[in-house]
């Protein structure tokens, strides 16, 4: 059994800003022990900053270019760009690492840190229990402190959001234009809020913007792949071909087709993943998804001639999973689509390229395409904990869950986890009947409700 972390949550780490974890001391106490981590060989060491555009981020960022550069290492300042791309600009850019400074669908007050091995990819565990090592450790050591020329500097990179939609729009098919395609984009008032209409634009589409103001407090507010309802009424009254929803740092996308219904990560996984099967690109006929994914997604993919394998929740292990036994389509129902022939994590906005191509080159609507896999009736809701105990020692809630899952026989599935990134228990409900499933999911809450809050 590995060690427990006591800072890296599911994706980094993540709070409310200028509180712990999310202050401006441990921001540079990090920063000294990722450049620590990454310090290897003799050549001159640099590490890439990338953020979205909440408030916070000022703080954050110049707290860990401090600690970053007290450790002899340079950084390079990227600015407001989505997550996928500052994990692109730092294996471009041959950097030993790279830190997002988002706290990705959570509200602007929170923020968070994540990092990116010199491969794009994220840390595994044991790099992760290596940075925390150091930063709990004693930090006596001289030679930690370099002096003189050999304190670290810090560079703006100003071209990174150009060289990032070079590259996203690579992905997109040569020989394909969107040309007479209309297309709400909503960036969530977040990291995407220029190069994705740019760049869509760039492509030929008919771009009508939205959630492309960010204030520092905007984002995520009402708007993007968490709030995907206004973009779907502005799709119906704009008459667009689609709807793409991304979130605060670009990770995610959900889609609304052209009479305004949400298309999310299942119905995209099985969108792509069904292409892919007729081109012959699925390797090994294989889907990644998570526990999350709706059963109708593993039927879909199955009758199409593939197969489909789950992991825990969190890109990361879809990642990881894919990368172990050479899978190259993977992803989440909340929209993080990971293309490992394009991309090393979830991209938003490239996934939502590659759905446009699908729809240009077969000249159909999303809304046909998406017609492929009709999903069972499914409940998630989020109850607020005030402490996060072992699920499987709480009796109570195991007799609940034990009765539920007896009830739904084969037909359904029922099972509680926690938020790794908030202090939320999530019950999760799939079965044959929606207002059966939503008493049972009200039940199962208000068990964690009586012996967690």
């Amino acid at each position: 059994m590995s060690k427990e972390k006591k800072l890296f949550g599911t994706d980094g780490i993540r709070g409310v800003a200028n509180i712990e974890p999310m202050t401006a001391e441990t921001a540079l106490k990090l920063g000294r022990a990722v450049a620590y981590v990454f310090k290897k060989g003799d050549h001159r060491h640099r590490i890439v900053i990338g953020k979205d555009t909440r408030l916070s981020g000022y703080m954050i960022e110049s707290a860990l270019t401090a600690g970053i550069c007290s450790m002899g290492v340079d950084v390079m300042l990227v600015g407001p760009l989505p997550t996928p791309g500052i994990a692109f600009i730092t294996s471009s850019m041959r950097a030993d690492a790279g830190v997002v400074i988002s706290a990705s669908h959570n509200p602007y007050q929170d923020n968070g840190i994540k990092f990116f091995s010199r491969a794009g990819l994220k840390l595994p565990d044991s790099v992760e229990h290596e940075i925390e090592d150091f930063f709990f450790g004693d930090d006596s050591d001289p030679t930690h402190r370099p002096t003189a020329s050999e304190v670290g500097k810090a560079f703006r990179v100003d071209d990174a959001a150009g060289r990032y939609s070079v590259f996203a729009k690579s992905t997109f098919p040569q020989e394909l234009t969107l040309d007479g395609l209309k297309i709400v984009v909503d960036c969530a008032n977040g990291a995407t809020y220029k190069v994705a209409p740019e760049a869509l634009y760039e492509l030929g589409g008919e771009v009508i913007p939205i959630g492309v103001s960010p204030d520092g407090e905007n984002i995520n507010k009402d708007c993007g792949a968490l709030h995907p309802e206004s973009l779907g009424k502005k799709v119906v009254e704009c008459g667009a071909d689609i709807g793409i929803a991304l979130d605060g740092d670009g990770d995610r996308c959900m889609l609304v087709d052209e009479k305004g219904k949400l298309a999310d990560g299942d119905h995209i996984m099985s969108i792509l993943a069904k292409d892919m099967l007729v081109k012959g690109t699925l390797k090994k006929k294989t889907l990644v998804s998570t526990i999350m994914s709706n059963s109708a997604l593993e039927e879909t993919i199955e009758k199409a001639g593939g197969h489909v394998v789950r992991t825990e929740v969190g890109d990361r292990h879809v990642t990881a999973e894919m990368l172990r036994h050479g899978y190259n389509l993977g992803g989440e129902q909340s929209g993080h689509i990971v293309l490992i022939d394009h991309t090393t994590t979830g991209d938003g906005f490239i996934t939502a390229l590659q759905i446009l191509a699908i729809m240009v080159r077969e000249e159909k609507k999303l809304s046909e395409l998406a017609s492929i896999m009709e999903p069972y009736p499914q409940v998630l809701l989020n109850v607020a904990v005030k402490e996060k105990r072992d699920l499987t020692k709480i009796k109570a809630l195991n007799e609940v869950l034990m009765d539920i899952r007896e009830t739904l026989g084969k037909k359904g599935r029922a099972f509680v986890r926690y938020s790794g990134t908030e202090s939320l228990a999530r019950v999760t409900i799939e079965g044959q009947s929606k207002g059966e499933i939503d008493k049972m999911a009200k039940q199962i809450a208000n068990v964690i409700k009586k012996e967690l809050t």
